[in-house]
């Protein structure tokens, strides 16, 4: 890789820490992004939207609803759950 880790102090070893934590986010949702681009266009291929692909899907014909998330990973935003 080119990054020698043993030869770092440990502010240095901290600050790549945080850019790579920073650089983790923003390939997430760069990646969410273009997986959500090649789920639309599947679903176009088909006809359907994404939105009418997910309203169909198991547990809603069982009356199961995702809900309004609640809560959310304070070190990840993109995480959030509803609870149940």
């Amino acid at each position: 890789m080119g990054i020698d880790l043993l030869a770092m102090s440990r502010g240095e070893l901290e600050t790549l820490k945080t850019e790579i934590d920073k650089a983790l986010v923003l390939a997430n949702d760069r990646d969410r992004r273009e997986a959500l681009k090649a789920a639309e266009k599947a679903a176009a291929e088909f006809g359907f939207t994404l939105s009418e692909i997910v309203q169909g899907r198991v547990g809603a014909k069982r009356g199961i609803t995702s809900g309004v998330a609640k809560y959310r990973n304070p070190e990840n935003p993109n995480q959030t759950w509803t609870g149940k």
